[in-house]
C-alpha cells in the first residue's frame, strides 16, 4: 500500500484537526520488506518448532516446557501483529478491492503458518494433571500458571487433533468469510437521504439530530436499506448460528452462549443472574425512563426515531476534537495522574483514527495488536455529546491494553467481561466531572438524562439484544429462520425491554441486520451490561473510599487475564457471584433517574 493510500487528518470547520492513524509502527505498508519478512520466518520457525516439540512434551521438565511456550509465544505475537496490521487496514476501507484482497491474503496466509502449532495447545492439554503440576514447580514454567488453567478448562471440549486442524484450517472459508461478507456488504450500503446518500455512520447519527424531521428520515431510510438487503443479512444469521451449533455439539457445549461463558471466563450461572436481574428491572429502568421522557415531548408514546432525541431544552452543541480530548484527559487525570499520562499517548501519536469516510468500518474499537506495539483506537467522531463518552470509552480499552501488555502476549488479553471495565469506567469518570462543574439546573437535567440514556444503551438494549441473540440460536437448531421471523424477535424482544412509551413501525424490525456483533463475536453484547453493572458497584467504593482505589484500580488493570473475576474484584469488597451484585449496579439507574422524575 502506498502512502497516498494511508489514511490522513481531516480539517473540519467545527470540529477541528481529526486525527488518522499511522500503522507504520506495525508495517510500514502491505507490500513491505518487513512484512514479508516475519511471514517468512514465521513459515520456517512454525516447522522448527512443530518437528522439534511434537510429541516430546512429558518428556521436558518445567524449565524447558517454559522454554517451548516462550517460542511459542513469539511466533504467536509476531502472526499477531501481522493480523492486527491487516485488521486495521481493512476497518480504514473496507471498500477497496485491493484492500479487501490483502486481508483475504493474510488470513490465509496465518492460519497455514498456525497449523503447524496447533499440536501444541492440544498436546498441552493431553498432560496429566499430576504430571503437569509436578513440572509447575519451574519457576520458570509458574509464570505461565494462569495462561495454562486457562487453556485446560477447554479440555472436556477438546477435539481429536485432525478435526482440530481442520476446523482451523476451514475457518478462512468458513466463519471467517461469512464475516467478511457482513462488513463488506454494511460498508458497501448507502442509505437515501435528504435529496443525497449517507454510510452506515453517518446516518445513524442523524438518528440523534434535533430536528424530529431529520430524525425520522434518517430512521425511515435505515430500515427500508436494511429491508431491501434482509434476506443476504439474514442468510449470514442463520448459516453461522447453524455453524456454531455444529461446532457446539461436536464440542459438547451445553448451550449456545457456554462458549463464549468459558472464554469470558465466567460461569453461566452468573450470567443467567446478570441477565436475570436487568429483564426484571426493565419496568423500574427503562420502562419509566421513556414514559417520563415521552412525558417531556409532550406525546404518550415516543416514535422509536426519538429514543435518543436530544431533550426539547438541550442546546446540541458540537464539540470540537480537542474539547473532547481535554474533557477526557481531564477527568482522567483527576482520578489519576497516571492514568491520564497512558491516556495522552494517544493523541500525542498517530494512534487513532477519527474521522468519518466512506468504506470505513462504522462504530468504534479499540485494538490491542500486540505487547511489542501498542493499541489503536478507531472513532467516527462527529461532534456529539455521545461522541465524546466514545472516546472516554475506547481510550478506557487502550490504556487496559497498554497496562496489561507487560504480561505478555498470552496473557495480556482480558474475557469481555472485564474487558468493558477500563472502558466504562472511563465514561463514569468524565461524566462525573462534568457533572461536578455543572451548576445550570437545566443543563444538569439533560446531562443527567443522556447519562441514563446511555447506561440503558449499555445495559437494557444490549441484554435485550442477547435474549435476541439466545432466541435465534435456540430456534435455528429447529431449522432456519425466515427473514420476517428475524424480524418479529427482533419487535418482541425490543417491546419487552423498552416499555409501552415507544412505539415501533414495520420498518424497525430490520433493525437486527446491522449490529456487527451477532456476527463478529456471538454471545458478546451481554458483557457490555456486565461492565456496566460492575463498574457502577465499583464507583460506589470508589466514592466511599477513593484514598489508594486508583492504585488499586491500576493494578487490576495490569493484571490483564492472569486474574479471575473474584481475585480481581476481592480487593474492592465487590463479588459477581453475589446474587445482589447485579441489584448493587443497577441501583445508580434507578437513582438517576429518581433525581430526573424530582426535577420534572
Amino acid at each position: 500500500m502506498s502512502n497516498a493510500a494511508k489514511p490522513k487528518s481531516v480539517i473540519d470547520d467545527k470540529l477541528g484537526t481529526l486525527p488518522a492513524w499511522d500503522l507504520s509502527d506495525l508495517y510500514p505498508g502491505t507490500d513491505s520488506p518487513e512484512l514479508k519478512q516475519d511471514l517468512e520466518s514465521c513459515e520456517t520457525a512454525a516447522k522448527d518448532f512443530h518437528k522439534r516439540y511434537e510429541g516430546g512434551l512429558g518428556d521436558l521438565d518445567g524449565a524447558a516446557l517454559a522454554g517451548a511456550i516462550d517460542a511459542y509465544q513469539a511466533l504467536q505475537e509476531t502472526l499477531g501483529r501481522v493480523m492486527s496490521y491487516a485488521q486495521l487496514v481493512y476497518s480504514g476501507n473496507m471498500s477497496d478491492p485491493a484492500v479487501t484482497q490483502f486481508y483475504q491474503a493474510m488470513q490465509e496466509r496465518t492460519t497455514a503458518i498456525s497449523t503447524a502449532m496447533l499440536f501444541f495447545t492440544l498436546e498441552l492439554n493431553g498432560l496429566e494433571d499430576d504430571l503437569l503440576q509436578s513440572k509447575l514447580s519451574s519457576p520458570e514454567l509458574a509464570h505461565y500458571g494462569p495462561w495454562l488453567r486457562d487453556l485446560r478448562s477447554y479440555r472436556p471440549h477438546q477435539l481429536d487433533e485432525e478435526i482440530e486442524r481442520l476446523l482451523h484450517e476451514k475457518s478462512v472459508s468458513g466463519r471467517a468469510a461469512w464475516t467478511r461478507l457482513f462488513d463488506e456488504t454494511m460498508a458497501a450500503l448507502r442509505f437515501p437521504f435528504a435529496g443525497g446518500e449517507l454510510g452506515n455512520a453517518e446516518i445513524l447519527n442523524k438518528l440523534g439530530d434535533r430536528s424530529p424531521e431529520v430524525r425520522k428520515e434518517a430512521a425511515k431510510s435505515l430500515g427500508k436499506v436494511l429491508g431491501e438487503n434482509q434476506r443476504t443479512f439474514a442468510l449470514i444469521t442463520n448459516t453461522l448460528a447453524k455453524d456454531k451449533q455444529t461446532e457446539d455439539s461436536w464440542r459438547k457445549f451445553a448451550r449456545p452462549i457456554s462458549s463464549r461463558n468459558l472464554a469470558n471466563v465466567v460461569e453461566d450461572e452468573v450470567v443467567d443472574a446478570l441477565v436475570t436481574s436487568v429483564s426484571d428491572a426493565y419496568p423500574s429502568m427503562s420502562h419509566r425512563y421513556y414514559k417520563l421522557k415521552a412525558k417531556w415531548f409532550g406525546v404518550e408514546q415516543l416514535p422509536y426515531w426519538d429514543r435518543n432525541a436530544p431533550l426539547p431544552d438541550d442546546n446540541d452543541k458540537i464539540i470540537s476534537w480537542d474539547d473532547a480530548r481535554s474533557t477526557v484527559l481531564d477527568a482522567y487525570a483527576s482520578f489519576s495522574p497516571k492514568l491520564a499520562e497512558v491516556g495522552s499517548r494517544f493523541f500525542e501519536k498517530p494512534w487513532i483514527d477519527a474521522p468519518v469516510r466512506p468504506g470505513k468500518a462504522p462504530g468504534a474499537f479499540a485494538h490491542p495488536t500486540v505487547p511489542s506495539a501498542h493499541p489503536y483506537l478507531l472513532l467516527n467522531y462527529q461532534g456529539r455529546t455521545r461522541d465524546v463518552m466514545t472516546l472516554a470509552h475506547e481510550l478506557g480499552h487502550g490504556c487496559h491494553q497498554v497496562f496489561a501488555a507487560p504480561q505478555g502476549h498470552l496473557m495480556a488479553d482480558t474475557p469481555l467481561t472485564l474487558a468493558e471495565t477500563a472502558s466504562v469506567f472511563g465514561e463514569m469518570l468524565t461524566f462525573q466531572s462534568l457533572l461536578r462543574a455543572e451548576s445550570d439546573p437545566t443543563r444538569r437535567k439533560v446531562m443527567l438524562a443522556s447519562k441514563v440514556e446511555d447506561m440503558l444503551n449499555t445495559v437494557v438494549r444490549q441484554i435485550a439484544m442477547h435474549q435476541f441473540e439466545t432466541r435465534v440460536h435456540d430456534e435455528r437448531r429447529s431449522g432456519e429462520l425466515l427473514p420476517e421471523r428475524l424480524g418479529e424477535i427482533w419487535l418482541e424482544t425490543q417491546r419487552e425491554s423498552l416499555g409501552p412509551a415507544l412505539k415501533f413501525d414495520a420498518d424497525y424490525k430490520h433493525y437486527w441486520a446491522y449490529i456487527p456483533h451477532f456476527i463478529h463475536v456471538p454471545f458478546y453484547v451481554y458483557a457490555y451490561a456486565f461492565g456496566d453493572c460492575l463498574v457502577n458497584s465499583l464507583y460506589a467504593v470508589y466514592e466511599q473510599a477513593s484514598e489508594g482505589f486508583a492504585e488499586k484500580y491500576l493494578e487490576m488493570l495490569s493484571a490483564g487475564g492472569t486474574k479471575r473475576h473474584k481475585e480481581l474484584l476481592a480487593p474492592f469488597g465487590l463479588d459477581a457471584s453475589d446474587p445482589d451484585f447485579w441489584g448493587q449496579g443497577l441501583s445508580l439507574i434507578g437513582r438517576f433517574i429518581d433525581e430526573l422524575e424530582q426535577m420534572d
